[in-house]
């Protein structure tokens, strides 16, 4: 192969970790394309359709048709042969295409709109008509762009088929166009290390490395997210890493301390300009300054971080003790007790039921929950991910990632049974249709009955002491974005909760030590834990009892006041406050100190029979987070939504998602800015949506190399009954025991009937 040619594969071959995205092995992708490829399974042999591994598994048939279930092989095979034949779009495969050829990026269900769903599953019309997301790569223009396009109706005829800039409902400012900041990725991976190259001799005098693109390199790049977007400049800050020498994909633990900027305006390399290097804190206008002064006596030579046992995952010795024999393992003796139509996505547990969706950009998203037969939520599901970092070098300054760019549906992989959810769940794969190639991800979602540890419910007293078990339901994936894993749980209760829980762990994106300990602990030789801010989106439609709903908040305040009994001494006490949400003006805040204040989604127009209004309370459990800066530099307009705990907007099919893949593009024009759902709106009485963060400030520590743990980077909310029913509906549970005590203090137990004595065969 000519030298030419193994130079420009090796480019191409080159992995960068922006916007999260990391190679495994670490040299695998595209140095720019942030948008992620679909990882199929390995097990690639097995049927692409849904599947379950619990034989025990009660199927059902769902009531109604999934309308958020993905678009068949045929489908998207349909809409892709009828798009290439559209000479306006001239689209390129794939395969073939360079930085100037439009291609196709993604092929997905056009989720249907709140308004036609409902007259479907309320009021039995017919049911809403398929269309096809569509995303491709305009790049055959000076002014390269991102569209978005709807497609349908479906199936695919000519004559009634159509395709259209998708303006409604997510980039109505924009038109259905984002511009693309990536379209010269190859052109632009040549660039950058001809800019490496140029300082070999400095590379190879401190690291004994190249950064050549060359496959004997022992250096790599990595850029930061986003780009610097000023005075219509395009601006990026790139730092040099050792690459990892084993199989672990360590390289975001190996800075090297050395950055340079560039100016990356327009689509002719020769125009683009190296802007400067940082070195030791020191900032080196030109190539020539940082030689000199590298060359110079009082020059200080940092140390490199290497690769080495310290970043491997593997065990490593010795063995704790008693670690060796089989720990405890859960099981489920009686069988799935929870149904799953397979093909509708459509599951049922104790008073429980709902559908599955699954996209591209978010992943996993729960429709159509409903408790006793009444929908309580029309969608819960995560919007956006955001990673915030801040560092005394340019490049972790300057890093903040979206992770939807990259895809949280596109990077849900395997789960491996009896780790990432127990052996006898019931595992069901997942389908995308990316960059023309259908892939089916093997048993990607999990779900799953667990007893927790601890009883829902007991009471002692002299006469008897009774206990309840705590049986709960968990649907479960897993986004591995880059460095990051993120496993994501909805929890189900006997008592009509539900549980949203966000877990971390992997590689952390640390920063080279160079005299920044107001921005991270020393934690390795010349290492950073880089401090940063994780906030997760999500979006929670309420309908209680109806679509009309209202937030109310119920606080416990101090008070000293005097009573009818009290004469004329003041009581130091505390009371309730009640007050209601009334308009969009207010309704963006943060969880009360103390937790003093509850916040409920209430439905006033139908009140319990003792005058108390019926609905559901918000809250963490365990710990959330906010953006901590006040205004982004670097995201602008890009992540509005990430600066609250809580917010509340009226229903709009126009308004369905609070973020979107293509924000970083254009963060001062963003497709979607949050802000703009705020428009003084009244919230009384009206479809509402809650979108609440989940998230953690993390300033990594010894403790998370060589990975974050899931124990320790957690944060959840909980949706709790509030006078919604009669009484505690964990009442009816059968799994309970209650013994009586007679005189003497003798026992005699009295326990209900369990289950049969029917057994399913566990799939270790």
């Amino acid at each position: 192969m000519p030298a030419t040619a193994t130079r420009l594969n090796r480019l191409l071959a080159l992995s960068f970790f922006m916007y999260g995205v990391l190679a495994v092995p670490w040299l695998e992708r595209s140095a720019l394309k942030r948008v992620a490829k679909p990882r199929v399974s390995r097990r690639t042999n097995e049927s692409a359709s849904s599947s379950s591994t619990d034989a025990c598994a009660t199927s059902i048939v769902a009531p109604k048709q999934n309308v958020w279930n993905s678009l068949t092989d045929d489908e998207t095979a349909s809409v892709t042969q009828w798009l290439f034949n559209q000479r306006d779009l001239n689209l390129t495969k794939a395969s073939e295409a360079g930085d100037w050829d439009n291609t196709l990026l993604l092929v997905e269900l056009m989720y249907p709109n709140k308004t036609d769903v409902l007259r479907y599953m309320d009021r039995n019309d017919t049911e809403p008509v398929r269309f096809a997301h569509v995303v491709i790569a305009h790049r055959s223009s000076p002014d390269p762009y991102y569209g978005d396009l709807i497609v349908g109706p479906l199936p695919v005829q000519n004559g009634t088929t159509t395709w259209n800039y998708l303006e409604y409902p997510y980039t109505r400012k924009t038109k259905g166009q984002v511009r693309n900041l990536d379209a010269d990725e190859h052109a632009l991976v040549e660039w950058l290390y001809s800019i490496t190259a140029s300082i070999e001799d400095i590379t190879l005098a401190l690291w004994n490395g190249t950064a050549l693109g060359l496959q004997n390199d022992t250096i790599s790049l990595s850029g930061i997210s986003p780009y610097w977007q000023n005075d219509d400049r395009i601006v990026g800050w790139y730092t040099l890493t050792n690459l990892p020498t084993g199989e672990y994909d360590s390289a975001t633990l190996l800075p090297l301390g050395l950055c340079f900027k560039a100016d990356l305006t327009g689509r002719d390399p020769s125009k683009w300009k190296l802007e400067g290097w940082w070195y030791n804190n020191i900032f080196y206008h030109n190539t020539h300054e940082f030689r000199a002064a590298f060359k110079s006596p009082g020059f200080v030579r940092l140390g490199a971080n290497v690769d080495g046992t310290w970043t491997s995952t593997g065990q490593q010795e010795p063995v704790l003790p008693h670690d060796t024999p089989l720990p405890p393992v859960h099981t489920a003796l009686g069988g799935s007790r929870y149904s799953v139509d397979e093909t509708q996505k459509y599951v049922t547990w104790m008073d429980f039921s709902f559908y599955l969706g699954f996209s591209r950009d978010t992943g996993l998203t729960l429709y159509d929950i409903r408790f006793k037969g009444e929908r309580i939520i029309y969608e819960l599901g995560l919007q956006e991910a955001l990673s915030h970092y801040a560092g005394i070098d340019p490049a972790t300054s300057g890093t903040a990632y979206l992770d939807s760019f990259s895809g949280m549906g596109a990077n849900t992989f395997e789960l491996l049974k009896g780790y990432d959810c127990p052996a006898y769940a019931t595992y069901l794969n997942s389908s995308l249709y990316f960059e023309e190639t259908s892939a089916t991800y093997l048993q990607n979602i999990c779900m799953f009955e667990f007893d927790a540890d601890f009883p829902i419910q007991r009471h002692t007293n002299t006469m008897f002491a009774s206990s309840t078990k705590n049986i709960y339901f968990t649907v479960r994936s897993i986004s591995t974005v880059g460095n990051y894993d993120y496993l994501i749980s909805y929890s189900f209760y006997m008592d009509g909760s539900i549980t949203v829980e966000v877990r971390a762990s992997g590689y952390i994106h640390a920063a080279y030590y160079a005299d920044n300990k107001d921005f991270g602990y020393h934690i390795h030789d010349f290492l950073s834990g880089a401090m940063h801010d994780h906030v997760i989106n999500f979006k929670a439609d309420f309908d209680i009892r109806g679509q009309d709903n209202t937030v109310q908040f119920v606080s416990t305040v101090p008070v000293t006041r005097s009573f009818a009994w009290s004469g004329d001494k003041e009581v130091n006490t505390m009371m309730l406050q009640r007050s209601f949400l009334e308009n969009e003006d207010s309704a963006r805040f943060n969880w009360s100190p103390n937790q003093a204040t509850q916040v409920l989604v209430l439905n006033t127009d139908k009140p319990n029979q003792f005058g108390e209004y019926p609905g559901y309370r918000i809250t963490p459990y365990s710990g959330s987070a906010h953006l901590t800066m006040q205004k982004s530099s670097d995201l602008v307009d890009s992540a509005t939504w990430a600066g609250y705990d809580i917010q509340v907007t009226r229903q709009h099919d126009t308004e369905p998602r609070s973020a979107h893949p293509y924000n970083l593009e254009d963060v001062y024009n963003p497709p979607i800015n949050f802000d703009d759902f705020f428009d003084g709106e009244n919230l009384t009485q009206a479809d509402l949506v809650v979108w609440f963060n989940l998230g953690m400030h993390h300033v990594p520590q010894t403790g998370d190399l060589p990975n974050t743990l899931f124990t320790q980077a957690r944060s959840g909310v909980q949706f709790v009954p509030s006078n919604f029913l009669s009484s505690d509906p964990s009442r009816q549970i059968v799994q309970q025991e209650r013994v009586n005590y007679t005189a003497g203090y003798n026992a005699s137990m009295m326990q209900p009937l369990g289950p049969d004595s029917h057994t399913c065969p566990l799939a270790f």
